[in-house]
This record gives C-alpha cells, structure tokens and sequence, in this order.
C-alpha cells in the first residue's frame, strides 16, 4: 500500500435506503455520502492523489477561508499500487498526478477502519464507493463502517465481478485508517 494522504470528512450514519443493518456509518473515500470539509480542489493544495500531504493544509484551508471543521473526523489513506480494469480484469499500475507536489507526512498513530474500492473514470479525484454509493453493502458482507475488512478481499471482489456495472472503472482500493487531529 502507498501513502496517499489526508482527509477531514462529516461522517454520516448509514442512511435508510441502504439496507445492510450492520452498517452504522459511512467511511468511504468519497464524498458521495460522508463530506469533505469543504471543496477543496479550488484552493490548490491537495497532493497528485487528489488528497492532502499533511493535517495542517487542511487546517490552513480551513482557517485562511473561514471554513469550519467542527465535526469533521480525520481520515489518512493508502491506495493499492495496482487499479483493476474490469472491462479487461487485470490490474495496471497507476501514478499520482506529476503536477501536483507529493510529500506525505505519515501519521504517528492510525487506526484501520477496513478497505474502500473507489472508481477513478475520470482519473483524478475519488468518485463512488459502490459498498456504499451503489449499496452494495447489502449484497457484500462490509464492517459497521461499510468498509471490507481486508485488502484480499476486495481484490477478490474485483476479480469476481461483484464491482461491475455498479460505476464506471477503473477502481482503487484505500486502506481507511482513522487518525486523531494533532
């Protein structure tokens, strides 16, 4: 797994419609469901992940615009070296965007919380998290986080199938570690 960086997201309880009781709350990487802080490609300060290199952008962004982050949960991932292809069913390599400076400042204490598989069609920020966004949680066995418990796993599911047609690919896998704000 590659370090890929930061996020302040408002997590939101499972919502109704997604019937996968075990689920207690969303902490996918996108922000379909569970917010960012704010919109944040307009500042010009994320990493060539499309996330940020450390807690203190964030809480530069959010103090030079005013922007609040009360009740916002830190998030730091890492992506698979590998993004699967599922009209082809292989795994290619992929970078961040060489634009962007990468510089991540790896947190001294995370937690796992379980492993997200986010489409990229438009290969740049994260998209859906079909376990959540497409409620594939009900028919895939996730955490109460919707999240799947480990990385073989979702690379099983990929290659399976259980991804296709839910949002266009290619798709990246994310360790979701929670992390304290320092």
């Amino acid at each position: 797994m590659i370090p890929s960086g930061y996020m302040a997201k408002r997590v939101i309880s499972r919502p109704e419609w997604l019937e996968a009781e075990r689920v207690a709350d969303i902490y996918s990487v996108s922000t379909c469901m569970s917010k960012e802080f704010a919109d944040y490609i307009n500042y010009w300060k994320h990493n060539g992940y499309w996330l940020f290199d450390s807690p203190e952008i964030i809480r530069e962004i959010a103090k030079t615009n005013a922007l609040g982050l009360t009740n916002t949960r830190l998030f730091y991932y890492e992506v698979h070296q590998f993004e699967f292809d599922e009209n082809e069913s292989v795994w290619k390599s992929f970078s961040p965007e060489p634009s962007f400076t990468t510089q991540i400042i790896e947190p001294k204490t995370k937690k796992l919380e379980g492993y997200d598989v986010v489409a990229f069609s438009v290969r740049t920020s994260p998209e859906c998290s079909p376990l959540s966004c497409n409620s594939l949680a009900t028919e895939v066995e996730t955490n109460q986080h919707c999240l799947l418990p480990s990385l073989e796993q979702a690379q099983d599911l990929l290659e399976q199938g259980k991804f296709n047609n839910t949002e266009p690919g290619p798709f990246r896998i994310f360790a979701v570690y929670s992390v304290p704000w320092p």
